[in-house]
């Protein structure tokens, strides 16, 4: 989480110095909204992983459920299969 936190911190960093600098404003300027980017970032950056996260556990929730429900099947057609078997005899 706080690699994310660092990586959303330094994007908006970067992402603000740069546009500040390529359109002529003050430095100063430029470094304060900056700061202010860079926190910004860092924060939505952590929102969207949390996201990120919750959506990856329920995919692999979802398709552990899908696999026990074939494996279930299967044991459920095998077992009425003998069953058949032992009757028919």
């Amino acid at each position: 989480m706080r690699f994310i936190f660092l990586i959303g911190g330094f994007v908006g960093f970067f992402l603000v110095t740069v546009t500040g600098l390529l359109a002529d404003r003050n430095i100063d300027l430029v470094l304060r909204d900056a700061s202010i980017a860079a926190l910004a970032g860092a924060i939505l950056f952590r929102w969207f992983w949390a996201i990120f996260v919750k959506l990856l556990s329920q995919a692999v929730r979802s398709k552990r459920a899908t696999r026990q429900a074939a494996e279930d099947a299967a044991a459920a057609v095998a077992k009425a299969a003998a069953n058949a078997a032992i009757k028919g005899r």
